[in-house]
């Protein structure tokens, strides 16, 4: 789908040029310094839509660019991801359009296709495609998010674009197996980052 300001209809958003062939690789050199530069992606590109002001201030754009570019570049590919920073009003209504719930959610993802199913535990296969799909993420929950678990919201907006970006690649977590997949990569991930583990609790 493609989100639209105010519905759930198709959206253009604001389109970034996408970086230069060199200037992204040297970036995700940067951050994958593991992934040979033969299998770095070519093109990454982050659209973001902002319908609350109050993302500007958080620096949503540069966030979504960060958490998208590290998860591609992790993964050895590129494409392209759509990001819409909202309110809870916003996110409640899709929430309630695509999944009938109608509550307030911090983050919701869209993949641009159908994941074929695998087994139990393991990672994804990656279709090739250029347009992986489109994340909405809601800036009240979030921050409240971030105050009640004392962590930076930079960091927990990060960490779930990181997250919001790995559905999008057919990742999930609707048994114990995917969910220990799952967080073992959006760990990788955001330690590129230099984000503290998410899932570490913390001792008193």
């Amino acid at each position: 789908i493609r989100l639209s300001r105010g519905s759930s209809t198709p959206m253009t958003p604001r389109t970034r040029q996408p970086s230069p062939v060199a200037k992204q690789r040297s970036r995700a050199a940067a951050m994958c310094p593991d992934v040979p530069c033969d299998e770095m992606p070519d093109e990454i590109a982050t659209d973001c839509v902002i319908e609350d002001e109050r993302w500007e201030e958080a620096g949503l754009d540069d966030l979504a660019d960060r958490a998208v570019a590290a998860t591609l570049t992790w993964h050895g590919i590129g494409g392209e991801v759509v990001v819409m920073g909202c309110d809870d009003d916003r996110i409640a209504a899709l929430n309630a359009d695509f999944r009938g719930k109608p509550r307030a959610t911090n983050v919701l993802s869209w993949p641009s296709v159908e994941h074929a199913p695998h087994q139990p535990g393991a990672r994804p296969v990656l279709p090739a495609v250029d347009e992986w799909g489109d994340i909405a993420i809601a800036f009240d929950t979030c921050a409240a998010e971030a105050r009640a678990q004392t962590k930076p919201l930079a960091d927990h907006v990060t960490h779930l674009l990181v997250h919001a970006t790995l559905h999008l690649l057919g990742y999930d977590h609707q048994n114990d197996a995917d969910a220990e997949t799952m967080e073992a990569s959006e760990r990788s991930i955001l330690s590129i980052l230099n984000i503290p583990d998410p899932y570490q609790e913390k001792v008193s």
